[in-house]
């Protein structure tokens, strides 16, 4: 156990010495007219009449331990170690191109949402391009942000100019992004739909080498009909993530799932740390308070 103000202790030795004086103190002597008859000494009950004296001393030390500020570690527990998982979502013009019973951009983004519902305890981000790359949610535990996006993503209704596909520039910001972001183990899930000019001519494999010398993981879900782009793959394999191609949107719940069981954080011991422990000093000093008010009714002693 340890204390939170331990120098209060100090204090300590006010009733200490206060205890010492009650204790070895005489009572005032009472001349009684008996003629000089002993009178036999109730040892017993003076040692229980000095006890009785002490027990708001021992009151006023309870008072000061408890304005030490007691406490006591708690149990050591495991946690799971966060992993950082940053969604690159595609929002050119070909994502709106019908993908069950809605779009390809509304079944990736209903498959995030879906898939942050059920995985707790990692910081999730969600960054979009197109032509251009925009951070929409930073790595955060706060998922609430992700409901709300849907509307204002989707490709129809951002400006014209944001709707090629540049995923070389997108894996590049995400990079960014991960590597400012807390500690632990860094993911990125990559959705498009199609083929990036900035990912040719050997870019693929230069982009690869630097997400996997940060130990970032790249997944691509293609959403789409048929494979994804060989260069897409090559990025994938080498960070050591993989390829999904999601046929429809109950294939994209598929796809989260097997990402879900590939990257399960591993556990870890963490440190107790210290919590207030102020119940044994109340429960004692309630004992003790209430015996104190019982020797008030009738505990005396009477020489004659």
């Amino acid at each position: 156990m340890t204390f939170a103000h331990p120098w209060l202790l100090a204090l300590l030795v006010l009733p200490v010495g206060l205890a010492v004086y009650l204790w070895k103190r005489g009572g005032r002597r009472v001349p009684l007219p008996f003629d000089h008859q002993p009178i036999p000494r109730e040892r017993m009950l003076a040692i229980l009449l000095k006890a009785a004296d002490l027990l708001p001393v021992l009151l006023l030390m309870l008072a000061i331990a408890i304005l030490a500020g007691p406490r006591r570690f708690e149990q050591p527990r495991n946690e799971r170690e966060m992993t950082n998982i940053l969604f690159c979502l595609d929002v050119s013009g070909s994502m709106t191109a019908p993908f069950g019973s809605g779009t390809r951009y509304d079944a990736a983004m209903q498959a995030v949402n879906d898939f942050i519902s059920f995985r707790k305890g990692d910081a999730f981000g969600l960054t979009v391009f197109g032509s251009a790359v925009l951070n929409w949610v930073p790595l955060t535990n706060d998922v609430s942000a992700f409901k709300c996006a849907p509307p204002f993503l989707r490709p129809d209704v951002l400006p014209g100019w944001f709707g090629g596909t540049s995923i070389g520039m997108a894996l590049r910001s995400a990079e960014k992004t991960l590597l400012a972001g807390d500690s632990g183990d860094r993911m990125i899930v990559l959705f498009t739909d199609g083929m990036s000019s900035d990912l040719m001519n050997g870019q693929d494999i230069a982009i690869a080498q630097s997400l996997k010398a940060n130990n970032i993981k790249v997944y691509g879900v293609h959403v789409a009909e048929g494979g994804a782009p060989d260069e897409v793959g090559v990025i994938a394999s080498i960070t050591g993530g993989e390829i999904f191609a999601a046929g429809d949107p109950n294939g994209l719940k598929a796809v989260f799932s097997r990402i879900d069981e590939m990257e399960k954080a591993p556990l870890k011991r963490v440190t107790p740390d210290p919590v207030d422990y102020f119940q044994p000093f109340a429960i004692a000093g309630l004992g003790i308070g209430a015996l104190y008010l019982l020797t008030l009714f009738g505990l005396r002693h009477t020489p004659w």
